[in-house]
């Protein structure tokens, strides 16, 4: 006999009951309407992508194909992956019509991405993520309207400020500030980015020990760590214009890098402050030279991520999901004494929907009160009873499930009061 399948779903992957695609849907709709109220258009494309995409930028690229991506060879021969991230995706678009687009251009996504990587909390093997991008315009008050946006995000969601912070960094200012160390080799300076990407996971003296390994000189490797750990100066731009706007949750960290190495200049994360989730939130920055990977001139991009896992996670901590939006249950419930009422029942559902109003029939077998109970904790608002009697009046029952009120009349008279609902 053949052993049972799992109802467990593949590893680092969820699945959607109706409660949770309430809770991603609504996540998506904000992000959604936060995004067009700044200007910016949706845009999308295939999880398939060539894997060269991912490889073109040199070898830590071709790592992450090799070792962190679902790649496979298809039919055809050719190699693919399953986006990882949405990037060079978009890059790739731009570049493919960067002498039709009027700059500068303003897209958001919400991409599905795929990472082979190990499940823990904020980060899985499937997740969907917004992404917003700005085009063609390398002035710092681009930079200033994409964090912008990512803060009014959080503050659409309910959130206020002293919920998460704002980390700010430029990669150009941190490689002046090695130069004026006298750090000119880009290895090394590779080197101590990476190592910063990981400075709030490890201690100081394990943070001075690698940065001596990877200076072989211990007083420069001091002299890095002062500089890197020194107080916000306050004369950042961003930071600064930020502040004027308003948005006083900010502050710069010379230590923040990004994992990326295509950013080129602004860099930043917002952070959950509760203790309870005290971590990275969306993250992104300045990249000038991605699109030169394909034919036609570079284009300059600014742009953050911000995944649905830790947006939920943010969410819960901090108790801002409203509670409504965990059923979508339909505004009416029609509830049928006996099977041959079933079909004048979904005739009266017909005619509801028609007015915009969303509308289920409850044909089981079940007794009404049970029918009834079910559409309670369904969170159905109304509820009509169709029997013998009511088919043949044609004179119907409307009951308030909260209140208790009941309105009478025939279904002209239910649909227009139905309609002054929608209205």
């Amino acid at each position: 006999m053949n052993k049972p399948l799992s109802t467990q779903p593949y590893k680092g992957v969820r699945d959607f009951y109706p409660a949770d695609c309430a809770v991603q849907q609504y996540i998506f709709d904000t992000w959604s309407e936060t995004a067009e109220r700044f200007g910016y258009e949706r845009y999308d494309a295939s999880i398939l992508e060539p894997s060269a995409l991912y490889k073109a930028k040199g070898a830590e690229n071709a790592e992450l194909v090799n070792d962190q991506t679902y790649t496979f060879t298809d039919r055809g021969e050719r190699e693919v992956t399953l986006r990882p991230e949405m990037t060079p995706t978009v890059a790739r678009m731009i570049a493919g019509k960067s002498r039709e687009l009027a700059w500068p251009a303003r897209w958001y996504s919400i991409p599905n991405l795929f990472r082979y990587e190990r499940a823990q909390r904020g980060r899985l093997r499937e997740h969907w993520q917004l992404n917003v991008d700005m085009f063609g315009e390398s002035g710092y008050a681009s930079d200033v309207e994409v964090i912008q946006l990512a803060h009014q995000i959080f503050l659409d969601f309910g959130a206020t400020p002293d919920m998460f912070e704002i980390l700010i960094n430029n990669r150009a200012t941190m490689n002046h500030a090695y130069a004026a160390l006298g750090i000119d080799d880009a290895d090394m300076v590779t080197a101590i980015t990476r190592l910063n990407d990981r400075k709030d996971k490890i201690t100081d003296a394990e943070y001075l020990t690698a940065l001596i390994q990877i200076t072989t000189d211990e007083p420069l490797a001091h002299e890095i760590k002062t500089m890197i750990e020194s107080p916000d100066p306050g004369d950042n731009q961003v930071v600064t214009a930020l502040r004027d706007l308003g948005i006083t949750n900010v502050r710069i960290d010379r230590s923040l890098a990004r994992g990326f190495d295509y950013y080129t200049g602004t860099i930043f994360e917002f952070k959950d402050t509760h203790p309870d989730n005290n971590r990275s939130l969306l993250g992104g920055g300045r990249y000038d030279n991605l699109t030169s990977l394909f034919e036609g001139e570079a284009v300059t991009g600014i742009g953050f991520g911000f995944g649905d896992v830790t947006m939920r996670d943010f969410l819960e901590t901090h108790d801002l999901l409203p509670d409504s939006i965990t059923h979508t249950a339909p505004v009416i419930a029609l509830l049928t004494m006996e099977p041959a009422h079933n079909l004048p029942a979904m005739q009266l559902a017909q005619n509801i929907r028609a007015t915009g109003l969303s509308c289920s029939v409850d044909t089981t077998s079940r007794k009404i009160g049970k029918k009834i109970a079910t559409a309670a904790n369904s969170n159905v608002i109304y509820i009509i009873t169709v029997g013998e009697d009511e088919v043949a009046s044609g004179t119907y029952t409307m009951k308030h499930l909260e209140t208790g009120q009941d309105v009478t009349g025939s279904l002209q008279d239910l649909l227009g009061h139905l309609t002054s609902l929608v209205e």
